[in-house]
């Protein structure tokens, strides 16, 4: 007995097999390096306040650089490494030095329609190569999203939210990039892996 599909159900087909592709696609983007932790569990996306990072907003103590923002905020650059995958993920902290609760300027979140469409991110960051002279944006999934720490509109006063936001890997030879956020000072980080 053969079965024989319809030219719509063909494409529904090959539309699902695509969707589910993708998912397996993104669901793989997020893995860490084979330092001998377990893989850590996945949480929802940042929301609100910014009290619910993702899992891959893993805080970690040491501080590449300290940048500093408008109204109080800081934000301290922990890591930032390659993956397999082509990518470079940079994890930190932003933190509320200020005695109020800061509402998260509009600016952090770029100038790009696509982006903005998608409310409040950190999706304005950028990593600057100035040896290949060459500037690197937060990547964005196949509907335009930012791959970076999302919906955080407000921090509290000495509030400490974790955040991430991913980018191309720049050439294995380039160790050392300047990070920039809109409204907060550069600096220089290095890139392991």
């Amino acid at each position: 007995m053969s079965i024989r599909f319809t030219t719509k159900a063909q494409r529904g087909m090959v539309a699902l097999t695509v969707a589910a592709g993708l998912a397996l696609g993104v669901a793989g983007c997020g893995g860490g390096g084979d330092d001998g932790k377990s893989p850590e569990k996945s949480a929802p996306a940042s929301k609100g306040d910014g009290s619910a990072p993702s899992a891959q907003e893993g805080p970690t103590d040491q501080v590449q650089i300290e940048l500093k923002g408008p109204g109080g905020l800081l934000l301290q650059v922990t890591s930032a490494e390659r993956d397999a995958g082509g990518f470079a993920t940079v994890n930190g902290t932003l933190k509320n030095e200020s005695d109020k609760t800061l509402t998260l300027p509009a600016q952090l979140s770029g100038n790009e329609t696509e982006v903005i469409r998608n409310g409040q991110s950190l999706g304005g960051a950028t990593l600057v190569d100035s040896k290949s002279k060459k500037r690197y944006y937060v990547l964005r999934d196949t509907e335009g999203r930012p791959l970076t720490t999302t919906g955080i509109s407000r921090v509290k006063s000495g509030e400490t939210v974790p955040v991430f936001m991913q980018f191309p890997s720049p050439p294995n030879e380039t160790t050392e990039v300047t990070f920039q956020l809109p409204m907060f000072a550069s600096g220089n980080i290095t890139i392991a892996g």
